[in-house]
C-alpha cells in the first residue's frame, strides 16, 4: 500500500487543523499546491507565519491588531462613545462594521460560554468588561451573540453582569435565524437586526 512521504503527510495533517477540511480536501489541497503552485503555498507559509507571530489583541476591545489598541479603539471619535457591542468574535465584528449602522465600541469574547468544552467567564475575558463596567464609561451595552444555545447563555451572562453595574442592556432580536451564526447573516438582515434590538 502507498503511502506519502513524510513531508507530503505533515503538510497534509497541518491543512486538516482548519475549519471543515477533513483528510480528503486536506490531501487535495496539498496535491494542488505541490503539484501546481509552489509559488502560492509558499507565499501562504509566509503569510501564517507573520500572522502567527505579528498578529496581537487589542488592549481594550481584545480583537486581532499588530499595535496596542486597534484602529476602532485609537479612533478618537469612537473613543467617547457611551455605547458597547459585545460580539464573539473578531468575525462577528467586521459583519456588524459593514453595516456601517454602529459607530461605538467593542469587547470581543473570543468565543461563548460553554462549560462541556471548558470555556467559562475567565476564558472570555469576563473580568475585563465587568472592570470596563465598573468605571461606568458606557450607558448601554449590545449584545451581540449568535442566537444558539450558547450564545444565549452568554447574553444571559453578561446581561446579569450589565445589572449589577447598572448599564443598560439590548439585544439584537429581528431578523436574525434562530441557530444562524453571525458572520453568515447577510448585511441587509444584520442591519435589520441591529436597528430592531430590544432591551432585556
Amino acid at each position: 500500500m502507498a503511502r506519502h512521504t513524510p513531508k507530503v503527510q505533515r503538510l497534509i495533517d497541518a491543512l486538516r487543523i482548519l475549519p471543515s477540511v477533513g483528510p480528503k480536501s486536506a490531501q487535495r489541497i496539498a496535491y494542488q499546491l505541490l503539484e501546481r503552485n509552489r509559488d502560492g503555498g509558499l507565499q501562504l507559509a509566509d503569510a501564517l507565519t507573520s500572522a502567527m507571530q505579528g498578529v496581537g489583541s487589542c488592549q481594550q476591545c481584545r480583537t486581532f491588531c499588530e499595535q496596542e489598541l486597534c484602529s476602532i479603539c485609537g479612533d478618537v471619535s469612537r473613543s467617547q462613545s457611551r455605547q458597547l457591542c459585545v460580539v464573539a468574535s473578531s468575525a462577528d465584528l467586521y459583519a456588524i462594521e459593514h453595516t456601517g449602522l454602529y459607530n461605538g465600541r467593542y469587547f470581543v469574547l473570543r468565543g461563548l460560554l460553554s462549560p462541556l468544552d471548558g470555556i467559562g467567564p475567565a476564558q472570555l475575558g469576563l473580568d475585563q468588561l465587568a472592570a470596563m463596567l465598573s468605571q461606568a464609561q458606557f450607558d448601554e451595552v449590545i449584545l451581540a451573540t449568535n442566537p444558539t444555545v450558547e450564545g444565549e447563555a452568554t447574553a444571559y451572562f453578561v446581561a446579569e453582569l450589565c445589572r449589577k453595574h447598572q448599564v443598560a442592556v439590548s439585544r439584537l432580536a429581528q431578523g436574525m435565524p434562530v441557530g444562524g451564526e453571525l458572520e453568515y447573516v447577510d448585511g441587509n438582515t444584520l442591519s435589520y437586526a441591529f436597528s430592531g434590538r430590544k432591551q432585556v
